[in-house]
């Protein structure tokens, strides 16, 4: 089991906090409101009321004790990068920080920070491709241009399978799986014959789908 130092329990991290709960995680839940702390206590394991930019107090959480430390603080960006960095210097194993601007992600992994996540940036991304595409389901960028789409079959695809479209050597992309009936499927996907109400998860280049899809 997996244990979790959470920091700021604004509406980012309750859902980190629903989320970790729902994978068995161990959770410690830390913010200076003491109603944001009550509104998680039914998904961590506990939740104390603190000044996270204390050095005393972090320290008495005993930090090099969990697997990871999340700064989820959105509205004080400098308590933000306080938090991040006395989190280090106590020893803290791995630290994720929240960001909301460019320039924010640049200091948290300049002061602390092994990784940083940027939801508004992210959830932008997700959003512009979905927009242009009415077939595009699901989109998880992983960097160096590549990203996992979730598409839904093309028409002159159906009844087809994967092997007959030989898609990797025409686009240059794999399929990791299919999803039948609200079911993933990753074993024999080759071979299955395409239905339209399915759905691909394709991994490859961004140029590559956009292609491939006409996205």
């Amino acid at each position: 089991m997996k244990s979790v130092l959470l920091i700021g329990l604004g509406r980012f991290g309750r859902h980190i906090a629903m989320k970790l709960n729902s994978m068995n995680c161990h959770v410690m839940a830390v913010d200076n409101n003491e109603e944001r702390v009550n509104a998680v206590l039914p998904y961590v394991t506990d939740g104390i009321i603190g000044d996270s930019t204390n050095e005393n107090f972090l320290s008495s959480l005993g930090v090099k004790d969990y697997d990871a430390c999340i700064v989820a603080i959105g509205d004080d960006f400098q308590s933000s990068l306080e938090t991040a960095s006395l989190l280090k210097e106590l020893g803290a194993k791995k630290v994720i920080a929240r960001a909301s601007r460019g320039v924010q992600e640049k200091f948290l992994l300049r002061n602390g920070a092994d990784e940083v996540v940027y939801p508004e940036k992210q959830l932008a991304a997700w959003t512009a491709v979905r927009c242009v595409s009415d077939n595009v389901l699901d989109y998880i960028e992983l960097g160096n241009d590549y990203s996992i789409f979730e598409i839904a079959v093309p028409e002159n695809w159906v009844g087809k399978s994967i092997l007959d479209l030989d898609v990797r050597r025409k686009y240059n992309l794999n399929v990791l799986a299919v999803r039948k009936h609200g079911d993933l499927k990753v074993e024999a996907v080759l071979d299955d014959e395409l239905q339209a109400t399915d759905s691909l998860l394709v991994l490859g280049r961004e140029k590559d789908i956009q292609k491939c899809f006409k996205i």
